[in-house]
């Protein structure tokens, strides 16, 4: 997969795909020029870029995610660890933790997620 990053407007455009697919490149222009105001080369621009990026495809005539919002967000999480952290997600929770303090329910909700990934 090539470069997975999204600029500010690639993401609202990257949503207005998860939101409608599968559709139709000439429903997608409509979509992008009625929430946008873009062109419908500008349209056809941006989705080309991020076809090549790995994050859509338009086949046969249909404009559909190849990677899920949920996925997207996911790499880019783990990229910012990875980037910031050396990896290390503690070290990640160490530093949002002197800065914002976690509700009793965030702190069980997270200890749910880590049992989770134990298995």
């Amino acid at each position: 997969m090539a470069e997975v990053k999204l600029g500010a407007v690639e993401s609202k455009f990257a949503d207005i795909i998860w939101n409608n697919e599968p559709l139709k490149p000439g429903e997608l222009v409509k979509l992008a020029e009625a929430e946008l105001n873009w062109k419908r080369t500008t349209t056809f621009t941006i989705l080309k870029r991020l076809c090549e990026r790995g994050i859509f495809q338009n086949k046969d005539r249909i404009v559909t995610s190849l990677i899920s919002r949920e996925e997207f967000y996911a790499l880019q999480s783990e990229r910012f660890v990875n980037d910031t952290f050396e990896g290390s997600l503690p070290a990640f929770l160490t530093a949002f933790g002197t800065r914002k303090k976690l509700s009793e329910e965030e702190v069980e909700e997270l200890k749910k997620v880590i049992e989770g990934m134990r298995r």
